[in-house]
């Protein structure tokens, strides 16, 4: 499928939380693509932050989107969270499972996961209410800007964490590499990365609506990192196999770096 770039306006206008939530974290019967990747994230994540992993007292999340899994294991190690999305539904919807709202996305499925890699899955209320405490501030962001959070002022945090953000606002690989340096400035140095991308994707959908992604291989993904100033510590690699009528993706892959000069 040939997707032009999705523009900022076309997310404000077209991109529909629930439906992307239910397409590609409800952990459904009969999405066996969706939740084979959400487990590799949440595993990946649960090594980045478990036990001698990376700890600290702010996160900040570039690119939150509508979702919460990414915090499920880092809750754990980080005092403070800072989450952050270009669009406002996303912000809101993110609002509304933080207030415990009825009508918000039922990620207990998820949590308990995360919960049974960590040992205990009986604690997943438990696990839901410390992720609510430690998210401390909802912001609006935009990676394709020098000061991605402008005019909020952040003080660099210890780990910058992002998943699925910055290959759909980047048209080309300068751009990506751009915005990787812009969402750099936002970690101190010798703080972390931890960074998550699909590979080989043009395109996603969110009900009716294909949204473009940038098209990756793994040794882009590495160079970039490298060139925003970042020293890899570690790399996992996964195939993916979607239906071609959700996303042509074909890998996705974390990447956990260490920042190494400002």
């Amino acid at each position: 499928m040939e997707v032009a770039f999705t523009e900022k306006d076309f997310y404000a206008e077209h991109f529909v939380p629930k439906d992307y939530l239910e397409n590609y974290y409800s952990f459904s019967p009969g999405k066996d693509g969706a939740n084979a990747l959400l487990r590799f994230s949440l595993d990946n994540l649960h090594q980045a932050f478990g036990a001698g992993g990376i700890k600290g007292d702010t996160l900040i999340d570039i690119g939150t989107g509508p979702t919460i899994y990414q915090f499920l294991s880092a809750c754990e190690s980080f005092r403070e969270i800072i989450a952050t999305d270009y669009t406002d539904q996303n912000r809101e919807e993110l609002q509304r499972w933080l207030k415990g709202d009825l009508d918000a996305f039922d990620w207990t499925p998820v949590v308990k996961y995360v919960c049974e890699l960590e040992g205990d899955r009986e604690k997943w209320a438990e696990k839901e209410n410390k992720v609510r405490r430690a998210i401390r501030q909802v912001l609006k962001c935009d990676v394709t800007q020098p000061d991605p959070l402008a005019p909020q002022v952040v003080p660099p945090a210890d780990c910058l964490l992002s998943f699925y953000c910055v290959e759909s606002a980047a048209k080309d690989l300068p751009t990506y590499r751009s915005a990787l340096k812009n969402i750099s400035s936002l970690v101190k140095p010798g703080g972390h990365l931890v960074f998550h991308t699909i590979l080989e994707d043009t395109f996603y959908m969110v009900g009716p609506h294909p949204f473009s992604c940038l098209y990756l291989r793994q040794k882009d993904v590495e160079e970039a990192v490298k060139e925003a100033g970042f020293a890899i510590q570690w790399l996992k690699e996964t195939r993916v196999d979607f239906p071609f009528s959700v996303t042509d993706a074909k890998g996705a892959c974390t990447v956990v770096a260490q920042k190494i000069h400002s």
